[in-house]
Parts: C-alpha cells; structure tokens; sequence
C-alpha cells in the first residue's frame, strides 16, 4: 500500500481532509500532519472532534509570527518529518502557509505533490495566499480542481496534462453533514464570555476574520454599522485575534442587534448557514457554502475569489462601508436551481481516483 503524507494546517483545510481522508483511507496508508497553524479549540480541535477526523500522526506546533517565520519553521520540521517517513506523495489543500511549505519541503526531497483546490486564482500577489497558490500550483504533479474557472486558470498558465476536475471536496462535506444536523448544534454557540446564546428565529450570518477589514476600528466599524442597520440581528463568530476589538467597538457605539460569539465548529456553522437569511463574509470557504445552500451573500473583499458564486448576484463584492454592504444586501439576487458548477458532492471519490491514476500512469480525468 502506498504511502500518503497529508499536509493541514487551517480549518477550512480540515473541511476538505474530512471528507478526503475517508476515502483516501480505503486504498493508501496515510500519514496524517498538522502543521499547527489554527491551534486552540475552537480553530481546530474542535473540527476533528466533530467531523471524526483521525488524529494527527504528527502536530508541529508551528504558529505565530510573520508569514515568512511561520512558512520557514513549518518547512524545516515538515522536511524533518518526510526524511522519516518517506512518502510516495504528499497531499495539500488550497492556499494556506502550511500549503506552501509542505510542497517547498516536499519538491527538494523529489517527491509528487498532489495539490486539492488547484487553480484558484485572485489575479494579484498582493494577497499573501496568491503566492503560495502560485508557488504550490508550479511545483505540483497533480493538480486537482474544484471549478472550471480553476481549469481555465492552470491552462493560461501552461499547465495542462496533469490538470484533472473533481469537483469542491467542501461541497462534499455541506451535503454529507448538512444531512446530519438536527439543531442541537446550534446549543453550544456562546458568547465572549462562554455563556449559551440563544439565537433569534430569524437572523444574519457574518464572519469578519481579514487583517484588511478587522485591524483597524474604521473598517470594522463600518461593517458593524450596515448589520446594525438591518431588520434582523446578526451572529458574528470572532476570531480570536479580533475579540477585544469586535467588544470594544459594540460596546462604545451601543450595538445591540450584533451577537458577538466565539468562534463556532463545522457543523454549528453549516447550521447557521443553513438557517440564516442572508450571510456577510470575508472567507473563501462560507462564501461557497453560501451558494450550496442558495443564501444571498455580500463578500467584503476586493478581489473574486470564486466566479462561479458569482451568477445571478448570488455573491457580491463589497468595500468594507456601510452604505455598499446595504446596498448590495438589498439587491435582488437569482439562483439557477440547475447550475451547481462545484460538482456533484463526490469530489473526494474522483480525488482518490485521481492519484490511483497517477500512480497508474494513466492519462487526464474529469466530470
């Protein structure tokens, strides 16, 4: 049996291992390593937990610092360990730090890189994941895509043989768990202060995590002013870094209709997609999620980070103002019930045929 060592770091990388390592499992022995990029409860343990995802063989510890600190430390220790365990290949998801060390580490000791969520590109390096999609996407043997906006990306690049379309190994895990919910999950949200929240029948749902809109009270409060405005109350989970900040400014403007919680799992946030009216964010992963679940939602953000969810004005970019997110919030938005350009919630399957496949020699697959 061939030997796998898979590369996580970040909660939106555990989504994808959940449903990854499942089948992965059935055919390869895989060597499980989490860099520790996302390290508290609520930012990691909390995903294993709830998803059954095996326990790490290998937790690094690497996180904090600059992002040329972290990729460095995570580097030296992730080539200590493959030195060790001599993979066959070496398994990444999208475009954090840990992304890009595990393949620099991996590309200097000649063994493949499988690189899931290949091709996903913004069009600028001023976006710190930019460089590693590009730098892990160069230095891949196998590229495999969630869209085909992904495909297009790598072709204009010139990569094409080892380019295959599985589909979005998310859109695996929205269906798989969104099945199993029952709403109890919706139990364990607290406050900053860990005390139960109980939520309103009708409410919004918006993550706020980008230095560009949470490090400076100005953005921040400008988002906070457009959910304060609207009908319903919002439930805003907090990173952890933005607490104190997301506090001060509810308490010293008087908001009132914003629920300032911790950070939420896997499965309470499905929830809460599933359950909301609308959903204001800042992350590539619930943006998508979002559309799985036909949800209007408003990106604050400056760059399209999936075009796909674009369609009909089901996604939309706004600036971090007030005026903007409202009024993109109220802009009617049309859902095609037959366009699911993310694939039919068997990625992880076409993934694990995929790297059979290559290890075959056989040529390109696709939907």
């Amino acid at each position: 049996m061939r030997k796998i060592c898979t590369v996580v770091g970040a909660r939106p990388q555990f989504i994808k291992l959940a449903v990854v390592s499942r089948v992965l499992r059935k055919d390869f022995q895989e060597v499980l390593i989490h860099t520790g990029q996302h390290y508290d409860y609520n930012m990691s343990d909390v995903f294993f937990k709830e998803m059954d995802i095996p326990e790490p063989d290998y937790n690094l510890g690497v996180s904090g610092g600059t992002h040329g600190q972290m990729t460095g430390r995570m580097i030296i220790q992730l080539e200590e360990v493959l030195l060790q365990e001599r993979p066959d290949m070496l398994l990444v998801f999208g475009d954090t730090n840990s992304t890009m060390a595990g393949a620099l580490a991996a590309v200097k000791l000649g063994i493949p890189i499988c690189h899931v969520e290949a091709g996903n590109r913004l069009g600028t390096l001023k976006n710190p994941e930019e460089a590693n999609r590009v730098v892990t996407d160069r230095i891949a043997a196998l590229h495999l895509v969630c869209t085909p906006s992904g495909v297009e990306f790598l072709n204009r690049e010139g990569v094409f043989s080892s380019v295959h379309l599985v589909g979005d190994p998310m859109y695996d895990a929205f269906c798989y768990y969104s099945a199993r919910l029952d709403g109890t999950e919706l139990r364990k949200i607290t406050n900053l202060d860990g005390q139960p929240v109980t939520l309103p029948e009708r409410f919004y749902y918006m993550t706020s995590h980008r230095q560009e809109n949470t490090d400076q009270d100005e953005k921040l409060d400008q988002i906070f002013q457009a959910m304060e405005a609207l009908d319903l109350p919002t439930v805003y989970p907090v990173h952890p870094r933005n607490q104190a900040r997301a506090a001060r400014l509810c308490r010293e403007q008087g908001y009132r209709k914003i629920l300032l919680t911790l950070p939420v799992g896997y499965r309470t946030s499905i929830s809460l997609v599933n359950r909301s009216e609308k959903i204001v964010t800042d992350s590539g992963g619930l943006q998508r999620e979002a559309f799985f679940a036909r949800k209007p939602c408003v990106t604050i953000y400056d760059y399209v980070s999936w075009p796909e969810t674009m369609a009909g004005r089901c996604n939309q970019l706004a600036k971090p103002e007030k005026e903007d997110i409202l009024a993109k919030l109220n802009t009617p938005v049309s859902f095609s019930p037959s366009y699911q350009p993310f694939g039919d919630g068997h990625a992880a399957e076409k993934t694990v045929d995929a790297i059979k496949r290559f290890f075959e020699g056989k040529g390109n697959v696709s939907e």
